[in-house]
């Protein structure tokens, strides 16, 4: 994947001023920054929920402002996303939920088939055994990993992360990372990972890209992170400490 020099407005607001990055499959990249600078607009723009202003967004080698209907539903087929709240079907079970995609998306009629993917998919993600169960006997460390499986179950090739640990305890939060970085590595995916959670970016990702008023202001490995004396990311970084310790920030 590969987003060079996008803009977006929405009204007279300006977004996105030329936000530019690459993924590599295999790869998992955190994208930073405090809210309203663009982030999850980044992931909407790879989706093309949203039209590009100007600039490109490749993926697999194709422009995606330039992909016709059928070719763009091709496109976001091999795109696992997971919504911020899950947004888990709560009327339907476990093993249906996961297999959604399978035969609404993929088409798929081989019920055997939908079902040995489900449970190797759920054991996967440590929920082996928990088809039948429903989205409301579920903590929400188990919801989002019930998420997650649906986004992998028909094997994409680029997963898209949108706050996986918003409204997870600290513990529960550290597994889901735990978790992300272990699929990504089984099944060779590119994840693209919007968060504020420092612990989380250091510890999945192989780059940090942190934004600011819609440009990626600051790029690196995270250990270049540790390193940084970055004004941005000494900012973004006491911001966030701020906030856990109750404290007003000043403007």
């Amino acid at each position: 994947m590969r987003v060079s020099e996008a803009f977006k407005r929405f009204d007279d607001h300006q977004v996105l001023k030329g936000v530019s990055f690459a993924l590599a499959a295999g790869e998992a990249m955190a994208l930073m920054g405090p809210s309203g600078c663009g982030k999850t607009t980044v992931l909407r723009l790879v989706l093309r929920l949203v039209d590009i202003e100007d600039g490109e967004v490749h993926l697999f080698g194709r422009n995606v402002a330039e992909a016709d209907e059928e070719e763009l539903i091709e496109l976001r087929r091999r795109i696992g996303v997971v919504f911020q709240g899950g947004a888990l079907f709560d009327s339907m079970s476990v093993g249906d939920n996961v297999a959604f995609p399978l035969y609404y998306c993929l088409g798929v009629k081989d019920r055997k088939a939908v079902s040995e993917r489900v449970e190797e998919i759920l054991t996967a993600v440590g929920l082996e055994g928990a088809e039948r169960l429903l989205p409301a006997e579920l903590s929400g460390g188990m919801r989002k990993r019930v998420a997650i499986a649906r986004a992998l179950v028909y094997r994409p090739q680029l997963l898209l992360l949108d706050e996986p640990s918003t409204g997870l305890d600290p513990i529960t939060a550290r597994l889901i990372d735990e978790l992300v970085l272990k699929l990504k590595e089984t099944f060779n995916v590119g994840v693209l990972m919007v968060t504020h959670d420092i612990v989380s970016a250091l510890g999945v990702s192989d780059k940090i890209s942190l934004m600011d008023e819609g440009r990626i202001v600051w790029a690196g490995t995270p250990l270049e992170w540790h390193e940084s004396q970055d004004p941005n990311v000494l900012r973004f970084a006491s911001g966030l400490r701020a906030v856990r310790r109750g404290e007003r920030i000043e403007p």
